[in-house]
């Protein structure tokens, strides 16, 4: 049903934007007609606003890209797919985001790595996997990534790159673009530090809420900081400092509550991922 009060509520606030840009910089004004400038206020309210079914729609189309462009290899292991499933969906179940149907991928990749995608798509490397030491620490790489999800960071951050890439015009941000900008996202540009340090402590609760040791957390981003011999795991490469981030966590875990919890027995974590252990194990 045609809301009038909404479109109103947004016309007005986009003919502020608008006239802001306009009154506040002269050289905007002279590149840019004023009636486009007027269309980009609207599309950034409606990319602000985008919708939990348009975010599934968006992940699910930037997923389909992501395969077919080669930029993720799929992991296809039904025990391990169950596993980590397992425990992605616990960690949703006590999220503020639970409703979103969240899908859990294994990307076949070496690299120490994990992202996550609008509408609840999660992926993590085999490499990060392998890396963990119990399942509190796997878990706990999946809770910060659903702290993005929880706090639509994908969608801030798209927004943001849409009005520095000069995408939005008068006709809008067309879907081929936000998806296209989806997968470039999910690749290769990494959140801000802000939001890094959000995604932290969001996760850090629903770790802890889901029953596991939330100490694990703090140990495994200082073990990522010890990892190559100095060399930095990509998980790193693109976001904060693990040193920085493992001291924050510290700070709002009481000692005594460190270690309580799930996801400690190695010996157990080793036999769920023995596919990619093999003779390791």
């Amino acid at each position: 049903m045609f809301n009038f009060k909404r479109t109103l509520l947004y016309l007005t606030i986009s003919f502020m934007i608008a006239s802001g840009l306009i009154f506040t910089d002269v050289k905007v004004s002279q590149a840019i007609p004023w009636g486009e400038l007027f269309m980009r206020g609207v599309q950034v309210i409606q990319l602000s606003n985008i919708s939990d079914q348009q975010e599934v729609e968006f992940g699910n189309q930037i997923r389909q890209q992501l395969l077919s462009q080669g930029k993720v290899r799929l992991y296809r292991n039904n025990d391990l797919y169950s596993y980590v499933n397992q425990i992605g969906n616990r960690l949703v179940g006590v999220s503020t985001r639970s409703n979103l149907p969240y899908r859990f991928e294994i990307v076949d990749n070496p690299q120490v790595n994990a992202f996550a995608t609008m509408g609840g798509f999660v992926y993590i490397h085999t490499g990060l996997i392998a890396t963990a030491s119990n399942e509190a620490e796997l878990a706990s790489v999946i809770a910060h990534e659903i702290g993005h999800v929880v706090a639509r960071h994908s969608a801030k951050q798209m927004r943001q790159q849409a009005i520095t890439q000069g995408l939005l015009t008068a006709t809008g941000l067309d879907k081929a673009n936000i998806v296209q900008l989806g997968v470039t996202l999910a690749i290769d540009l990494p959140y801000s530090r802000q939001d890094e340090f959000e995604a932290d402590a969001l996760g850090l609760q629903i770790l802890y809420d889901a029953g596991y040791a939330p100490g694990a957390m703090v140990n495994f981003m200082q073990k990522l900081g010890q990892l190559g011999g100095g060399r930095t795991p990509t998980l790193l490469s693109t976001h904060p400092n693990g040193g920085d981030r493992a001291i924050a966590l510290a700070q709002k875990i009481p000692q005594d509550i460190a270690f309580q919890g799930d996801g400690l027995d190695e010996q157990q974590y080793r036999y769920n991922i023995r596919s990619l252990l093999g003779n390791r194990y």
